[in-house]
């Protein structure tokens, strides 16, 4: 019998390489959005992790009619009132974000809200050295022992329930094309789940190591004296913020399994 599909509900190669691995054990076929041909993109209208992740997974899970998994995570600093927060990866991109109720020594200037002047990617894109680069600049001045920082990570899991009169359609009938509007209610879950993971750092003053991505290259582990953009994948699968919340997850979708195995 084939292995149901677990929708991982990103676009970044690098988060799905490390889910990949952190998620090996679970009987499911772990499929991308670009596996699935997804190309909409779930806005992250949330003010914490756990309203972007339920949103994320809401919009793909009603998309593709998998059980779906979303995380939603980023840095929090301190020293900058715990920016760049949920704004992490669109950090020096939103001008209407929401300032910080505490900052940092000059010259930081607003926050989330800061735009760099110039992206170096693509048509002048932002790219994860432009954010680096960002909060370097708003942590200038501030001194090693309040660099203080932690990386967290909500996952949401949750599967479409089926409309009235509504079919599985992942299992059309033979030869019967999936019809265009969703049989599913967008937003209605059976069995929505959250797992939250942390890990906690320094931000050091520059970056370092070539194994991570986003923010990894500034992101210090005092117990290995080294950023998690040089420790080896096996070692971040073990101690990051995603690796916690996906340990809590797998025991959950193993009990999916026996459940979509008895509704079957």
């Amino acid at each position: 019998m084939p292995q149901p599909k677990l929708l991982i509900a990103t676009g970044n190669p690098g988060k799905m390489r490390e889910y990949r691995d952190l998620l090996r054990a679970v009987p499911f076929q772990l499929v991308s959005l670009s596996d699935m041909g997804i190309n909409d993109e779930v806005e992250e209208t949330g003010v914490t992790f756990h309203e972007n992740a339920a949103l994320k997974t809401s919009g793909y899970a009603a998309l593709s009619g998998l059980l779906t998994l979303a995380d939603d995570s980023g840095l929090e600093v301190d020293a900058l009132g715990g920016a760049p927060g949920v704004y992490s990866a669109r950090y020096g991109e939103l001008p209407d974000a929401p300032p910080q109720e505490s900052f940092a020594a000059p010259p930081y200037e607003g926050g989330v809200g800061r735009v760099v002047p110039a992206g170096t990617g693509p048509d002048g894109q932002i790219t994860d050295e432009d954010r680096v680069a960002l909060l370097l600049r708003n942590l200038e001045g501030v001194p090693w022992e309040r660099r203080t920082a932690r990386f967290r990570c909500v996952i949401a899991i949750g599967r479409p329930v089926m409309a009235a009169g509504g079919r599985n359609r992942t299992d059309p009938q033979a030869g019967e094309d999936i019809p265009p509007t969703p049989l599913y209610e967008r937003g209605a879950f059976d069995g929505l789940a959250f797992m939250v993971g942390s890990v906690a750092g320094m931000i050091q003053y520059e970056p370092v190591g070539d194994e991570g991505f986003g923010y990894d290259p500034v992101f210090y582990l005092p117990s290995f004296g080294q950023t998690l953009a040089q420790i080896s994948l096996a070692d971040k699968n073990r101690i990051s913020h995603r690796a916690d919340a996906a340990r809590k997850a797998v025991a959950f979708l193993s009990d999916q399994l026996s459940a979509i195995s008895n509704q079957r």
